[in-house]
């Protein structure tokens, strides 16, 4: 068993698609409208096989901004070294990202850096 895809929602689609493709190198496929219930989507597709789905809809609710907050909390990136984690969060501190901790090798073991992204999302970014 493997997980197929991990879903999103967004406030700004394009915004949110942007951002993926941009700093970790996402291939969408077309955008998906169903008029009839205002929702739109993106797919995803990273090296490697992982897809994310990034979802818009007019009624979609707001939650807590904490990053502590119950539930799924972040995406985590395999970059493949720690100078990679190192270039993307520098490239992503220079562009007005905030990062949250690292780089820096945790209690168990991992290179790691997690930024807050597009609309408060957070990104682990790993060796």
């Amino acid at each position: 068993m493997r997980i197929e895809h991990i879903a999103l929602y967004v406030k700004d689609l394009e915004a949110a698609r942007h951002f993926f493709q941009h700093y970790l190198g996402a291939a969408s496929n077309q955008l998906y409208h169903n008029p009839r219930t205002g929702f739109r989507s993106y797919f995803l597709s990273f090296d490697g096989g992982a897809r994310l789905e990034l979802m818009n809809k007019p009624d979609a609710e707001e939650q807590s901004p904490s990053l502590t907050r119950l539930g799924y909390i972040h995406l985590a990136f395999s970059l493949g070294g720690a100078e990679q984690v190192d270039r993307l969060t520098a490239r992503l501190k220079a562009d007005g990202y905030e990062v949250v901790s690292g780089p820096r090798t945790t209690g168990d073991g991992y290179y790691e850096s997690c930024i807050v992204t597009t609309e408060g999302n957070q990104i682990e970014l790993t060796v």
